[in-house]
């Protein structure tokens, strides 16, 4: 398998919904793409002055520059983007080079998508990513899948996803692969 899709997901907390999400769209990758997932829970709160010598945390980049398409598994915070998700995107958009502040970053023409779990805020979060991704310079990729938290996972943890949408993970899955060739 060529195709190389780094899945991000929003939410730092084991067991999280937008993580059991991930692991579905996973399963719908299976055979058709290598996934694996970003750890960035030790990448500290962008600042300047950590940029040089590059934070060793910071070894993100890495990751980013050997996918060919990132998923973005983000739950919703206060009708937002994580401030954790936001903080890496920022430290993925700085340059390489920063003596060309305007060169290319770890982010740069990556095919990007997202989806989420949340009860409430899917259209604000959807439209901060839909304006924010450009602007970093990704491109992003078809429909974004949106899905309610079912009410016994908060009883018992797990994440029940209805088949209108396991149906549009599908076809978002499909969106990016075509993306990628």
């Amino acid at each position: 398998m060529s195709k190389k899709v780094l899945f991000i997901v929003g939410s730092l907390r084991q067991g999280s919904f937008n993580h059991q999400m991930a692991l579905e769209a996973e399963k719908v990758l299976a055979g058709k793409a290598e996934v694996s997932y970003l750890d960035y829970s030790a990448v500290p709160l962008f600042s300047q002055d950590l940029e040089v010598p590059t934070h060793p945390a910071v070894a993100a980049r890495e990751a980013v520059l050997a996918a060919d398409a990132i998923w973005i598994f983000s739950p919703v915070y206060n009708f937002s983007i994580p401030g954790t998700v936001k903080n890496l995107l920022d430290w993925l958009s700085r340059a390489l080079d920063l003596s060309d502040t305007r060169g290319a970053s770890a982010l740069q023409d990556k095919f990007v998508t997202v989806s989420s779990v949340a009860n409430a805020g899917h259209d604000q979060l959807f439209a901060i990513y839909k304006d924010l991704l450009p602007f970093i310079r990704t491109q992003v990729v078809g429909d974004f899948t949106a899905a309610r938290v079912n009410d016994s996972a908060w009883a018992d943890g797990k994440l029940v996803l209805e088949e209108a949408t396991a149906s549009s993970l599908a076809k978002q899955a499909d969106d990016l692969l075509a993306a990628i060739n």
